[in-house]
């Protein structure tokens, strides 16, 4: 139902009609959309978990590895980074994958608090470059078929810069998620693992 009407079309009421049973019975379960979301993203990354192998160990490599595989997930689902962002995972599916991350940035000479700030910070970089990445489209799941640029660029007719920024912000979206990525990544090596050097 998410790849058909989207977040804000993805209601108890919506799902308890599809299922053909009346609202009260999904409240039994779930005491609001919120805990929906909960459980939706929890089973998300139960997917997830389960597709994953042992991260690389080179820590670059392993953190790269690791987000491009959550972009990939999130990809799937219609608005599927709006649903993983800000919720409460309702077991513990994501402690394995998590401590293997964090095992192999520890490894490599980062502190705990500094391995949990490298990926946080990967991970919030991935969760907002798709929910951009799905908002402006085109979308994966067949929706809008994405951000008009030629409309864009004869409105900001007198900024040129703007224009060509649009050029590459909302085109070739895996190629600007992996400059990103790298980015994102350099900068953890200069700045928390520089700073001891």
């Amino acid at each position: 139902m998410l790849n058909e009407v989207g977040l804000e079309g993805l209601t108890l009421r919506a799902i308890a009609k599809e299922l053909d049973v009346k609202a009260p019975a999904l409240y039994w379960h779930f005491k609001d959309k919120q805990a929906l979301l909960d459980e939706m993203a929890t089973e998300m990354l139960r997917r997830m978990a389960a597709e994953l192998t042992h991260p690389p160990e080179d820590w670059r490599e392993s953190l790269a590895v690791s987000m491009r595989g959550l972009r990939a997930h999130l990809l799937r689902y219609r608005d599927g980074a709006k649903v993983f962002s800000g919720t409460h995972f309702t077991d513990t599916s994501y402690a394995a994958p998590m401590e293997a991350q964090l095992r192999v940035l520890t490894d490599a000479g980062f502190t705990p608090a500094e391995a949990a700030r490298a990926r946080l910070t990967a991970y919030s970089y991935t969760i907002g470059y798709v929910i951009e990445e799905q908002v402006m489209g085109p979308d994966p799941a067949g929706g809008a078929e994405g951000y008009d640029l030629a409309a864009r660029a004869e409105r900001l007719a007198g900024y040129p810069l703007a224009v060509a920024a649009g050029w590459e912000i909302f085109q070739d979206h895996d190629r600007g998620f992996e400059e990103g990525l790298a980015t994102i990544i350099a900068g953890i090596d200069v700045t928390m693992r520089g700073k001891r050097a």
